[in-house]
């Protein structure tokens, strides 16, 4: 009787191997989400008028140097939590530091921290939480106004109004439009300011912003400064995997379904097998 099972137990055991492998590589394909150990992504953009050139310190180390009005650095990784951010002139010191201030930052979340204030009296940094995830081949475009002296504003494409009524200081929605050249007019809804049209060229899977810094009446004077970013290291849909769609949440989970059926099928004939046989010794 055993010589004669002996292949079925053979069978059995390869369905169950099977089962159990497939099993173990879905768990191994399940999107991963951001952990406490991920990294927060932040840039600075320097949009004080009444900032000169300055240093940057993160937690009392310098992280920024000769920083001039109208920059936009890139995206830098620091540990989530919170940090003591100063902003100090440059070659002054961290002593000296006209704005101290403390933000706290999230695993896997993008931000953009800029410097405000025309004056003493209202310098401050303020947070911007960014999200830089991409349609498959499209581009996006944020405005951020960081103007203190306009008043609220519309952004024009040519003759169509893509954005009305932005204030100070915000941040627009993000747009997604197709890649190609462009040139965004922004026009003060409350004041006489005119604003300098801009040009530019925004590109597939990648993120375009424009930043409207400066004052109307005064110096430095009123511009748009544009800055692009490629994607977050590590962020699926970010424009930095070289496959945006690859990893998308429930798609994914959809197309996983199949080969999840399949592993318990392979289970299940292995067992049904198994008891089959110990019916037939009995």
């Amino acid at each position: 009787m055993n010589m004669k099972h002996s292949p079925v137990l053979l069978v059995c055991r390869f369905l169950l191997a099977c089962g159990v492998f497939a099993l173990v590589a879905l768990v191994g394909l399940q999107p991963r989400t951001a952990s406490a150990e991920s990294p927060a992504f932040v840039r600075v953009v320097h949009a004080s008028p009444d900032i000169g050139t300055a240093d940057v310190f993160l937690d009392g180390t310098k992280i920024l140097s000769n920083f001039q009005f109208g920059t936009v650095t890139g995206y830098a990784t620091i540990p989530p939590g919170p940090h003591k951010v100063q902003i100090a002139l440059i070659g002054k010191g961290i002593g000296a530091s006209v704005i101290t201030q403390n933000l706290s930052v999230n695993p896997g979340i993008a931000y953009t921290v800029a410097a405000l204030g025309s004056s003493n009296a209202d310098l401050s940094l303020i947070v911007f939480t960014d999200n830089n995830l991409l349609s498959t081949g499209m581009a996006k475009l944020r405005v951020y106004h960081l103007s203190p002296d306009i008043g609220s504003v519309n952004v024009f494409e040519g003759s169509n109004m893509v954005i009305s009524g932005l204030g100070y200081p915000e941040a627009s929605n993000y747009l997604t439009l197709t890649a190609g050249s462009y040139t965004f007019n922004v026009t003060a809804t409350q004041s006489n300011a005119t604003l300098p049209p801009v040009s530019a060229t925004l590109k597939a899977n990648m993120v375009t912003s424009i930043f409207a810094v400066g004052v109307a009446n005064g110096t430095p004077a009123i511009q748009l400064v544009t800055a692009q970013a490629q994607g977050l290291p590590g962020v699926p849909q970010t424009g930095s995997d070289p496959n945006p769609g690859a990893i998308i949440g429930d798609s994914q989970s959809l197309t996983l379904w199949p080969w999840l059926i399949g592993a318990l099928t392979l289970l299940a004939l292995g067992a049904g097998i198994a008891t089959w046989q110990r019916r037939v010794k009995l």
